[in-house]
């Protein structure tokens, strides 16, 4: 009988999504999705120049146990994204340099977690991108069942597996499986649109020509008003 635990085997986004997605910045795919799917700020990467783009393998454990880190590395596939419920424990770290050489050797794109990591010096300067609530030199045991494959809420966010995951120097944004293609195209718009408008601030175009009306309609202003 299956470990009822430990989901295997799960949709995931396309590679061919992944790579276009992830010429995207993350506040674009939150803005484009209704301005959701974006982790608490607390969790960042450990150097702002990390990034991260791939689809989420997702793992539950205790606070400061690591044991389903360690099954859900030896069932990942390449261009997986760990996406760990560490329930926000800052005690002690449930990942370091060891775990993270092994993640990037089996393809593994990178960790995101809400808890804490270790050896933060040694992960950047392997350029490994790891997203965490903070850090501690503590280490985990290893005694704790957990779940792998399931839904998991970090950073106030619920994830499910398969989920794309993508993160910068602003943090972490995840766009349900289902909905990411289809969001495509209006992120990519909202990048030209933004890029036009970047160009024409330069140009001396300052005017923002759609402040008068917000502040009408937010009761700021009276009918006929302007700043």
């Amino acid at each position: 009988m299956a470990n009822q635990d430990i989901i295997k085997d799960f949709p995931r986004v396309s590679a061919d999504i992944v790579r276009r997605a992830a010429e995207l910045q993350p506040a674009i795919l939150a803005d484009v999705a209704g301005r959701r799917g974006a982790l608490n700020g607390r969790i960042r990467p450990l150097h702002p120049g990390m990034k991260v783009a791939g689809t989420a393998l997702t793992v539950e454990v205790r606070p400061g146990d690591n044991l389903m880190i360690h099954a859900a590395i030896s069932l990942a596939k390449p261009g997986d994204v760990l996406v760990i419920d560490g329930k926000g424990d800052l005690s002690s770290a449930l990942m370091g340099t060891i775990m993270m050489n092994a993640c990037r050797k089996l393809g593994i794109v990178g960790v995101v977690m809400d808890g804490a990591a270790r050896d933060t010096v040694e992960i950047i300067e392997m350029d490994y991108p790891v997203f965490a609530a903070g850090t501690n030199p503590n280490g985990p045991t290893k005694n704790v069942p957990g779940r792998i494959g399931h839904p998991v809420s970090v950073g106030g966010v619920t994830v499910h597996p398969g989920d794309f995951v993508i993160g910068d120097a602003d943090g972490v944004v995840v766009v349900e499986r289902e909905k990411i293609e289809g969001l495509l195209p209006a992120a990519e718009k909202k990048v030209r649109d933004e890029a036009a408008r970047i160009a024409a601030i330069q140009a001396g175009d300052t005017e923002a020509k759609w402040l008068n009306a917000a502040l009408r309609a937010a009761g700021v202003l009276k009918e006929g008003e302007t700043l």
